[in-house]
C-alpha cells in the first residue's frame, strides 16, 4: 500500500488549508486512515482519524472544531479539512493506514503505512 499525501503549503494564520491523501496499492475501504503531524523538534502527534466507511471521526483536542478529516473510498482519497490555522499548526503532515480498528487509533504504533509528509507553514 502506497500512500501521497498533497496540499501542503504557506498560509497566513486564520487561512485554510485542504490536505489530501491518496491511497494506492490496494482499495483504502480497507484501512481506518489517520493524519498525524510533526513539528520541528517534536514528536508525531494524532491529528485526526477515520473509520473505514467514514462513520466514525476523531480529531485532537488541540484542532477539534478547526479540523475535519474526510473520505471518499470511490477515489481512494482522505482529506484533511483545515481552517482557522494557527502558527502552532505548522508541521509535517503525515496519513496513514492501519488494518485495525482500536478504538480510536491515535497512536502511531497503531498505524501499518505512511505516507512522505507534507509540509504546512502557518506564517503569523
Amino acid at each position: 500500500v502506497q500512500l501521497q499525501a498533497s496540499g501542503g503549503g504557506l498560509v497566513q494564520a486564520g487561512g485554510s488549508l485542504r490536505l489530501s491523501c491518496a491511497v494506492s496499492g490496494d482499495t483504502s475501504r480497507n484501512y481506518v486512515m489517520g493524519w498525524f503531524r510533526q513539528a520541528p523538534g517534536k514528536e508525531r502527534q494524532f491529528a485526526a482519524v477515520i473509520t473505514r466507511g467514514g462513520g466514525t471521526t476523531w480529531v485532537a483536542e488541540s484542532v477539534k472544531g478547526r479540523f475535519f478529516i474526510s473520505r471518499n473510498n470511490a477515489e481512494n482519497t482522505v482529506f484533511l479539512q483545515m481552517r482557522s490555522l494557527k502558527t502552532d499548526d505548522t508541521a509535517v503532515y503525515y496519513c496513514a493506514a492501519a488494518r485495525y480498528w482500536r478504538g480510536s487509533n491515535q497512536n502511531p504504533d497503531e498505524y501499518d503505512y505512511w505516507g512522505q509528509g507534507t509540509l504546512v507553514t502557518v506564517s503569523s
